[in-house]
């Protein structure tokens, strides 16, 4: 069956809605590691938003999610590093999309003297409004763990290696 003038533009389309989302995840988890919090912000609906983090709260409203990324990781002696990594996106339609995305994450922590790495798995949904895309929903697991306490001397002592902690 020959392929279509429509049948190309729809495929271009959907590679295109595809990269949008592949591109707003990546600067979401940018934004993250840079502290930039209004970027943070803008990645999420403005309303109608569920972020269901392991270890967390569900957040049903952007602020709160970042009101709390602000407490936790914009003061100095936390520097923070998000890898995402395995991307499969679905279109679900023209105006919605499903993402999954696995994360490698590290954190270094200088007050306790910490290095904390993570695997995680995040499944998201995606929306678009206003001709861009956002993240409508997204929920993370963690899927193992390895946190080393640093000691005055430069030793390295693991606290927990495989499962996180509960």
């Amino acid at each position: 069956m020959p392929v279509t003038i429509e049948d190309l533009a729809a495929r271009l389309s959907a590679m295109e809605d595809k990269d949008a989302i592949r591109l707003l995840k990546s600067r979401y988890l940018r934004a993250c590691d840079l502290k930039q919090v209004e970027m943070v912000r803008d990645c999420f609906i403005p309303t109608g938003v569920r972020i269901a983090y392991q270890n967390f709260p569900v957040f049903t409203d952007r602020d709160a999610f970042v009101a709390v990324f602000e407490q936790m990781a914009c003061h100095g002696g936390v520097y923070d590093l998000h890898h995402a990594t395995n991307w499969e996106i679905d279109l679900d339609g023209p105006d919605r999309a499903r993402g999954l995305f696995s994360l490698a994450f590290r954190t270094i922590l200088t007050g306790p003297r910490q290095v904390v790495r993570l695997s995680v798995e995040y499944e998201d949904i995606f929306v678009r409004q206003d001709g861009r895309w956002w993240i409508a929903e997204t929920v993370s697991k963690i899927t193992s763990m390895l946190t080393e306490q640093i000691g005055e001397d430069g030793s390295v002592t693991v606290v927990v290696l495989g499962e996180p902690a509960a």
